[in-house]
């Protein structure tokens, strides 16, 4: 019996299958799809994500085949600089096709010992006080003390668990491949940039050795929406758009996307949770999808791992949907209002016009940049310091830096007093008091982080740290 098994080894169960492994869980994931996909949806790692990155040691593979780029434009595909005064170290995006994320997290969770089965379609699941039997299609069943549905916006194992999934079906699409055309790239920058005058839901993005990213609005709601369109379904938007179609032809992969905005009501039901797009679905405007999930797998891995083990304090693995489900609704809420910006019609015109303006004011820049990449995230852990619930930006220690400390996933004291101890928690929390005078970038005594990285205590008192670390990281050993 494994300790957990992950349904869908997309990047969300990737990430998750790796976390949990670093706290030394047995892993399963069972993936539908017989081989890796092809198809390279979203483009880019925000802020929060390349934090991610960095904080476990990945950053530098990531950096190696993405390329960063500090343009605006994120909210609404409005025209803006991109902010100053960032409140991380990585003030960036890393443009990096799909693909290629999701083979370097697969890459490292091989390397921490994660096996993937693909061609295993869960179709049955079933759970009591000990675990959890899942079904196979091909009528195998397999055991696990845990299952966690990673398995995209259809998931099967959120349809088993009968959980509601409200909000508003799609109401327009869009079509989104990859292919090659005839026309010259002088030709269809001037026909882009003027169709994009009126139409965001329209471009064409090189790729390199002639093939291009297309994306143009479809001809309404498709009733089949699983079923892929045809370069045909291309050519004719493409001329109603553009009165040309660019002579498009020999393309690698095509796919369309709704504008469907749905949360999931549970996160969780007994031993089973869910997490990425199997929680939640919304437009792609932002490129927020691939990174909420991955920031999903960041917050529930500790946990869980924690509840194997059998050391996880009461409410810290129901914390994850406390957490997760209120930053997926402020997604949804955000992707919501981009949409309306992005429509043609002369009210939503309007309002663009004037939102343009504000945006305009650096401060409300930087606060829709740092919301869409997820580094505005403030978990609500109660009153106390401004720091407490939100993420630790990288801070430079005498060792080097923090996030060079979090690599193993433990729990971090960072101690500025050199009079605290985190005794009886050795095991999980590990204790830095080498750090440099206190300065601009910790200007407090010390700080208690949890394995994500968020703030969980801020202080320089011995007995209130004692009763903060029982909250996160369970009774003390020995």
């Amino acid at each position: 019996m494994a300790d957990v098994i992950i349904a869908g080894g997309g990047p969300t169960g990737l990430m998750m299958a790796a976390e949990l492994r670093l706290q030394g869980v047995d892993v399963l994931i069972l993936e539908k799809e017989t081989e890796p996909t092809k198809q390279s949806r979203a483009q880019g790692l925000h802020v929060r994500s390349i934090e991610v990155m960095d904080q476990r040691g990945l950053l530098e593979r990531f950096q190696a085949e993405g390329k960063e780029i500090r343009a605006g434009g994120f909210f609404a595909g409005l025209a803006k600089a991109w902010p100053e005064r960032m409140d991380t170290a990585h003030s960036y995006v890393l443009a990096i096709p799909q693909q290629v994320t999701e083979r370097l997290l697969a890459e490292h969770a091989a390397g921490l010992g994660v096996e993937v089965r693909r061609g295993c379609e869960v179709v049955g699941l079933d759970q009591d006080d000990d675990g959890v039997t899942v079904g196979l299609a091909d009528g195998t069943r397999l055991r696990s003390r845990y299952l966690v549905g990673c398995d995209g916006g259809r998931s099967a194992v959120r349809k088993l668990l009968g959980v509601g999934f409200p909000g508003e079906p799609s109401r327009v699409e869009t079509l989104l491949g990859e292919m090659e055309m005839t026309v010259s790239p002088e030709e269809l920058a001037e026909v882009v940039a003027e169709v994009r005058k009126t139409q965001l839901r329209f471009g064409a993005m090189p790729l390199g050795d002639g093939v291009f990213r297309v994306i143009v609005p479809a001809d309404g709601v498709a009733e089949d929406r699983a079923a892929p369109p045809v370069l045909a379904d291309f050519q004719q938007q493409l001329r109603a758009f553009a009165g040309t179609d660019f002579g498009v032809h020999s393309p690698r992969w095509l796919s369309r996307f709704g504008d469907a905005t749905r949360l999931a009501e549970r996160y969780r039901v007994g031993r089973v949770l869910l997490a990425g797009d199997a929680a939640h679905i919304h437009p792609p405007t932002g490129g927020q999808g691939l990174n909420l999930g991955l920031q999903d797998a960041f917050n529930l891995g500790w946990k869980l791992a924690a509840a194997v083990h059998g050391w996880a304090p009461d409410g810290l693995l129901d914390s994850y949907q406390a957490e997760r489900h209120a930053v997926a609704a402020e997604v949804l809420d955000n992707t919501r209002a981009q949409m309306q910006l992005m429509s043609v019609e002369p009210g939503a015109q309007a309002v663009r016009r004037l939102m343009s303006e504000l945006i305009d004011f650096d401060d409300v820049n930087r606060h829709l940049i740092e919301k869409i990449t997820g580094i505005g995230v403030r978990y609500d852990f109660g009153e106390g310091h401004e720091l407490l619930g939100r993420r630790m930006r990288d801070v430079e220690l005498k060792r080097g830096r923090l996030f060079g400390l979090l690599h193993g996933g433990r729990g971090l004291l960072l101690d500025q007093t050199g009079r605290l101890s985190v005794a009886g928690w050795e095991g999980r929390v590990d204790h830095v008091v080498d750090v440099i005078d206190v300065s601009e970038e910790l200007d407090v005594p010390a700080v208690l982080l949890r394995p994500d990285g968020h703030v969980a205590w801020v202080g320089d008192d011995q007995q209130e740290l004692l009763g903060q670390l029982p909250q996160w990281f369970g009774n003390a050993t020995g």
